[in-house]
């Protein structure tokens, strides 16, 4: 069993190679949720450490700028006229999804839009759509860095 599992993980040129259960079209949108916030998180992680100040203090206020509710809420906005229906409707389960949390930092209306935000990632990586996901990445950084350069 291991064999096999490492045989796989050799043979795929993703480092995180495990695959889903299940085809991404049927996970739950706060399954895909789960894995697209911590695929958003090193995509950010990674972009702070491509800057000049590697402070970690520095680095953890530079993140929590693209990874809060609020800021995800925005990018999810940003992208919506940009979504195919594919993506619109996977976002809508995201919105929708109930998961018996209440948030901590934020409103209720930016909480399900990041959640939202968070199954879309998830869905585009477990598809492999790596090329998608790195354009709406993109996208969602951008507004966080025009408010920095106008300060």
């Amino acid at each position: 069993m291991a064999a096999e599992v490492i045989g796989k993980m050799m043979s795929d040129e993703n480092v995180f190679s495990f695959a889903p259960a299940q085809d991404p079209k049927l996970l739950s949108p706060l399954v895909l949720a789960y894995m697209g916030d911590a695929v958003y998180e090193m995509f950010i992680r990674q972009y702070v450490i491509s800057k000049p100040n590697h402070r970690p203090h520095h680095l953890h206020r530079q993140s929590t700028r693209y990874v809060s509710a609020k800021a995800q809420a925005k990018a999810l906005d940003k992208w919506l006229p940009l979504l195919s229906p594919e993506e619109l409707d996977i976002v809508k389960r995201g919105r929708n999804a109930k998961s018996g949390t209440s948030p901590k930092n934020t409103d209720i209306l930016d909480y399900r839009h990041s959640t939202a935000f968070e199954c879309l990632i998830g869905y585009l990586y477990y598809s492999k759509r790596y090329e998608r996901l790195k354009e709406l990445l993109f996208m969602a950084i951008e507004p966080v860095e025009q408010e920095t350069s106008h300060r």
